[in-house]
C-alpha cells in the first residue's frame, strides 16, 4: 500500500496567495511609465494584469491551513511552484497589450525575465510600449534575488517556520550561510545591499547619456545580471564608453556572493579577499578578458585599442555573469573566441549572486577534488578533504556537487538534442541550450537576435532549461521523483 507523504498542501496555497498579491503590487510600477509616455492600450493591459493577479492572490491567501508549519518537502514545493505562478501571470501584460500573439512566446519571454536569462522572442523591441517594456525589465530585478527570498524577508509567516527551508531551496551556491540570527534579517540585509547598488547604478548611468527611463531598465537588467534592454542594439545603442565602463562594473558586481557584498557593507572587507570563490571568479574573470582582447587584437577586429580593450572586456563580462547584454557581434571573433564565450558560459560567476551558471564554487570544488583524487592515485591510504572559503566539504556536500554537474550537463546536451531535432543546427542548438541552463540569454547562429523563429516545443524546452538553471536543478527536478511524494 502507498503511503502518501504528508504535505501542507494549504500552507502553500495560501503563501502562493500572497507571493501573488506581491508580485500585483510590483505591476503598478509600469503604470508610471504608462501614464507618463500617454499609453492608454498598455495601462488597461497592465490594469487587467493586475486585477487576474490580485483577484487570484487575494482568493489564495483566504485559504485556511491547520498548521503554519513547512518542512523541506514544502520548500521545494512553494519554490518551484511560485516561479512558475509567477511566469503565467507575469505573462498577461504581454498577452493583453499584443506585445506578443500566442502563450509560448509570453511564458518564454516572461520565464526568460523572471529567471534573469535575457533571451527573447521579441524583434523590435523599441516598438513595445515604455510601460510593457519597464514591466519587461522589472521581472528581471525582481527575479534577480529571488521571488521567494524576497517574501521572506517581508513576510512574518516565514520567519517562524520554513523560512530557513525555502531560502536555501531558492539561493544559488554550494551551502548558504545565515548573516543574521533570523533567516528573515539575512533577507533583508541581502535585499538591501542590492537596492543601495541598484539606485548607485541608475544614477551613475543617468550621468551619462541615458535618460531616466532608460537608466532604470538598464539598471534593473544589469544589475540582476539579466540583460534585457530598451533597445535593439542593446548597449551598442548609446556608443558610449562610459556608459560601457559602469555596466561593466555592475555586471562584475551582480556576479559576487551577495553575502560577501553585506559583509563588505558593515565593515567587513577582508572577507572578500580572503574568500575562495571571489579570488578566482577575479582570477577567471581577468584571464577571459586577456584571451579575448588578444584574439580581437591579432584579427585586427576594432579600429582603435579603447575598443579592442572595452568591447572584449565587456562581453566577457556579460558572459561570465550570464547578463547577456550586446556590444558587438562576438561571432566575428572566431570559433576561438565562440569556444571562450562557451566556457564562460558554462562556469559563470560566485554561488549566492544574480548570475548562472555552473558557479565558480563548484569550479574551485572540482580543480581541488580533481588534484586530491591524482594525489591519492599514489597514495591511495592518504585521506583527503577539499576546502572551499575556508570550510571542509563534506562528502556529502561533495557528491551533490558532482552529480549537479552531471545533471546540468546532460540537461544541455537533452535540451540541445530537442532543438536539434526540430531542424535548428546543432552547433546553434547546444548554444541555445547552454544559454539557457546558464540563464544567459545570449543566442547563436539563428537565435542570436532573437528566438522567435523556434518552433514553440523548443521554446517550452528551453523555458524548462531557464528555471531548472536558475532554481539549480535539485528544487524542480526532485519534485519528478517518486520519493518526493511517496514515504
Amino acid at each position: 500500500m502507498i503511503r502518501w507523504a504528508k504535505i501542507n498542501y494549504l500552507f502553500v496555497i495560501r503563501m502562493l496567495g500572497w507571493l501573488l498579491l506581491i508580485e500585483a503590487v510590483f505591476m503598478l510600477f509600469p503604470l508610471i511609465p504608462c501614464a507618463i509616455y500617454h499609453e492608454p492600450a498598455a495601462m488597461r493591459s497592465m490594469l487587467y494584469s493586475i486585477l487576474a493577479t490580485a483577484g487570484t492572490g487575494v482568493l489564495f491567501s483566504l485559504v485556511k491551513p491547520k498548521k503554519q508549519e513547512i518542512y523541506r518537502r514544502e520548500g521545494y514545493l512553494l519554490t518551484a511552484l511560485v516561479w512558475i505562478v509567477f511566469t503565467l501571470f507575469g505573462m498577461l501584460p504581454y498577452l493583453f497589450s499584443g506585445s506578443l500573439n500566442t502563450v509560448a512566446d509570453a511564458f518564454f519571454e516572461t520565464m526568460s525575465g523572471f529567471t534573469t536569462t535575457g533571451s527573447t522572442v521579441m524583434t523590435n523591441v523599441e516598438s513595445v510600449p515604455k510601460g510593457i517594456l519597464f514591466w519587461r525589465a522589472l521581472t528581471q530585478w525582481f527575479g534577480g534575488m529571488g521571488i521567494v527570498v524576497f517574501t521572506i524577508a517581508i513576510h512574518p509567516a516565514l520567519n517562524v517556520s520554513g523560512g530557513l527551508q525555502i531560502f536555501n531551496a531558492e539561493v544559488t551556491g554550494i551551502t548558504h550561510d545565515k548573516l543574521l540570527p533570523r533567516i528573515s534579517q539575512t533577507a533583508k540585509g541581502l535585499w538591501l545591499v542590492y537596492i543601495v547598488l541598484s539606485a548607485a547604478m541608475t544614477l551613475l548611468l543617468w550621468a551619462g547619456p541615458m535618460n531616466l527611463f532608460d537608466s532604470l531598465c538598464q539598471m534593473m537588467t544589469a544589475i540582476s545580471t539579466g540583460g534585457f534592454s530598451t533597445k535593439n542594439t542593446s548597449i551598442a545603442y548609446w556608443n558610449s564608453y562610459y556608459t560601457d565602463i559602469i555596466i561593466i562594473i555592475f555586471m562584475f558586481l551582480g556576479g559576487v556572493n551577495f553575502s560577501l557584498l553585506f559583509s563588505v557593507s558593515v565593515g567587513k572587507p577582508k572577507s572578500l579577499l580572503k574568500n575562495d570563490t571571489f579570488r578566482y571568479y577575479t582570477a577567471f574573470t581577468l584571464t577571459m578578458c586577456a584571451i579575448c582582447i588578444a584574439i580581437v587584437s591579432i584579427a585586427g577586429l576594432y579600429d582603435n585599442w579603447a575598443d579592442r580593450i572595452i568591447k572584449p572586456a565587456f562581453i566577457c563580462v556579460s558572459g561570465i555573469t550570464s547578463t547577456g547584454f550586446g556590444l558587438v557581434d562576438f561571432q566575428k571573433w572566431g570559433p576561438l573566441g565562440i569556444c571562450m564565450l562557451f566556457i564562460m558560459m558554462y562556469f559563470g560567476a560566485c554561488g549566492g549572486s544574480t548570475a548562472g551558471g555552473l558557479k565558480v564554487d563548484r569550479m574551485v570544488f572540482l580543480f581541488r577534488n580533481i588534484k586530491n583524487e591524482f594525489y591519492r592515485l599514489l597514495h591511495p591510504n592518504t585521506i583527503t578533504t577539499v576546502t572551499v572559503n575556508s570550510r571542509v566539504l563534506t562528502s556529502e556536500i561533495s557528491a551533490k556537487i558532482v552529480v549537479f554537474i552531471a545533471i546540468f550537463t546532460a540537461s544541455v546536451i537533452i535540451i540541445g538534442m530537442i532543438l536539434t531535432a526540430t531542424g535548428v543546427p546543432v552547433i546553434d542548438a547546444m548554444f541555445s541550450s547552454l544559454s539557457a541552463l546558464s540563464n544567459i540569454g545570449f543566442g547563436s547562429g539563428v537565435t542570436y537576435s532573437s528566438y522567435i523563429t523556434l518552433p514553440s516545443i523548443c521554446k517550452w524546452a528551453l523555458s524548462y532549461g531557464m528555471l531548472i538553471g536558475r532554481l539549480e536543478i535539485f528544487t524542480v527536478i526532485i519534485l519528478f521523483t517518486r520519493r518526493f511524494w511517496v514515504q
